[in-house]
């Protein structure tokens, strides 16, 4: 595949010409300088080549073939609009020469006036081949079109397709099999691409996720990736087109040539953003492994899976026929009913969620929702019939009051920690004065006094509230090596007095004060083992029964005193 038109480029002499042949060692060095195809009408020989179509706008590449019956093979890969597109041949005129010759440019306008015969044609977004194996000498021409809108493309021709072979080989048989279905993942397989098995070419294997449609091309799934709609804007008026300005037009610009451009830098030459969100569409490579689950997926979702082989020699891929699986449905929730005035304990799976139902008897002016989360933080939902009327974070102990509304059901959904499993106890009731669970200080430390402490006692305090209480101190001996990880792992807050040894037991106190400033109390726990270690619990306990424990206290008596 000969490129004489590369000379059009250059200044024309006056002196007459005829159309060239290759100069190899000067093209070979062109088809390295990738750049130089970005602006041209020139398809090289064995070199894909990335451009732009302005919707529209027709635009034309020509190649030469210079003897009959050379084998030919040309691909084009549309990116993220569908093309037109035409490939036609028209014969060389005969090599002038001498005196009479004409000079190449009027050679050329004598050869495009004229329509050509059309080899082949195409409409559509699949990535298409035109191929041949004896081919007739003569200037061929590519043309390509783009009516939807603004957009780029690929173009692969070779003269020499048998030994070429840049683009991955599929196997037989091109499908992905879908092996393994579950709720949130998704097992892929696929058979190797024989240039990887056969041929032991560097081939890597490249998934693509998303919601909406399966892709034809790994460059259309790139296309998507880093663009919107307002993917290709005009050049700005005044700014000289080359092949330094592709960062206008979503194309990858080589580092050192941004650098002598002083606009490439300036915010207001560049693409400008979308606001629109970014479609759900993730890319991951994976080796050479031809099995791959996908995980973190939704539930009951269907989803477009394809699969891209690509040469990591010449970075170009071949698309698998793609597949789609929906999710397997979330098991079916079994709806706890609360009843008026009890706790109900709930447990949570990891990242899982309850539903619970209320519905009161009688009418009813307001309803109390209280919530003690034995762990960490669940997130809660309240719905009155259908009604969103409460959405919140609980930790520790939370009370809600909501007003009420005759024959009235309410559902509560109770989403649980992605940090592990949650527990928590639930109370709901339309008696405004039915309190079950204590009430509780903000601070529920803890505070232990250095200066304080000797071989057999600490000294610690703890925060209380204005309503009258009991507490209830504990302790228990942990070897020197107990750490924070460990006393984190015993932070369940449900756990109450009954839980624990007698001999745990330290003393239980009723105290509280109408000065919240003042609401303070102080302890010295005595008889303790010199330089040893203690875990201290405190235990709130309400006029119910129900009991809440504060953040567990390590302590140490001192060594020598």
């Amino acid at each position: 595949l000969h490129c004489p038109l590369l000379l059009l480029l250059l200044p024309l002499s006056s002196r007459p010409q005829k159309l060239p042949t290759r100069d190899e060692e000067l093209f070979q060095m062109q088809i390295r300088d990738k750049t130089f195809f970005h602006d041209s009408s020139v398809i090289p020989d064995g070199a894909e080549i990335s451009s732009y179509l302005f919707r529209d706008t027709p635009k034309r590449y020509f190649f030469v073939v210079e003897e009959d019956n050379t084998p030919l093979a040309v691909t084009v890969t549309p990116c993220d609009a569908p093309l037109e597109w035409k490939l036609s041949v028209q014969e060389l005129p005969e090599e002038a020469s001498g005196e009479g010759s004409e000079p190449l440019e009027q050679q050329k306008q004598q050869i495009t006036n004229e329509e050509g015969t059309e080899l082949f044609s195409y409409k559509g977004n699949d990535v298409e081949y035109f191929v041949s194996s004896s081919s007739p000498s003569g200037l061929y021409q590519l043309d390509l079109l783009s009516t939807e809108k603004d957009t780029h493309f690929k173009v692969y021709a070779t003269t020499t397709p048998e030994s070429d072979q840049p683009y991955p080989e599929l196997p037989y048989d091109p499908r992905i099999d879908v092996t393994s279905l579950g709720r949130t993942t998704v097992t892929l397989a696929w058979k190797p691409s024989p240039t990887a098995s056969l041929l032991k070419q560097p081939i890597q294997y490249c998934i693509v996720i998303n919601k909406e449609h399966n892709f034809k091309s790994l460059c259309a799934v790139e296309a998507k990736l880093s663009s919107d709609d307002a993917f290709m804007m005009a050049p700005k008026p005044g700014l000289d087109f080359s092949p330094f300005d592709f960062a206008h037009f979503g194309f990858p610009v080589d580092s050192n040539s941004g650098k002598e451009r002083g606009f490439l830098k300036s915010s207001k030459f560049g693409r400008q953003t979308s606001s629109k969100p970014r479609v759900d569409l993730h890319k991951v490579c994976i080796g050479n492994k031809n099995i791959f689950t996908v995980s973190d997926l939704k539930p009951d979702t269907q989803y477009y899976f394809d699969m891209f082989a690509v040469n990591t020699n010449t970075n170009m891929s071949t698309a698998y026929v793609g597949t789609f699986a929906r999710t397997k449905e979330e098991a079916k929730q079994k709806t706890v009913e609360l009843k008026d005035g009890k706790v109900t304990d709930v447990f949570i799976k990891r990242k899982g969620a309850k539903f619970l139902r209320f519905a009161p008897v009688s009418s009813h002016q307001k309803v109390t929702f209280s919530i003690h989360s034995c762990l960490d933080a669940v997130q809660i939902q309240v719905r009155r019939d259908g009604k969103l009327l409460l959405s919140q974070s609980v930790e520790g102990v939370r009370q809600f009051q909501l007003r009420g509304k005759a024959k009235a059901k309410y559902l509560i959904r109770l989403k649980g920690s992605k940090k592990g499993a949650s527990m928590l106890k639930i109370l709901a009731t339309t008696r405004p004065n039915k309190q079950s669970f204590p009430s509780l200080p903000e601070d529920t430390r803890i505070k232990a006094f250095d200066k304080l402490r000797t071989c057999t006692s600490v000294t610690v305090a703890w925060l209380g509230t204005q309503e009258r209480n009991k507490f209830c101190i504990y302790k228990r001996e942990v070897d020197d090596n107990y750490n924070e990880e460990q006393k984190k792992r015993e932070q369940n807050q449900c756990l109450g007095p009954d839980t624990r040894k007698k001999s745990d037991k330290v003393l239980c106190k009723y105290f509280h004060s109408q000065n919240i400033q003042k609401a303070v109390t102080t302890e010295t726990i005595r008889g303790l083992q010199p330089g040893k270690s203690y875990l201290l619990d405190v235990y709130v306990i309400g006029h119910g029964g129900h009991s809440v424990k504060y953040q567990s206290k390590l302590v140490k008596t001192r060594k020598f005193c």
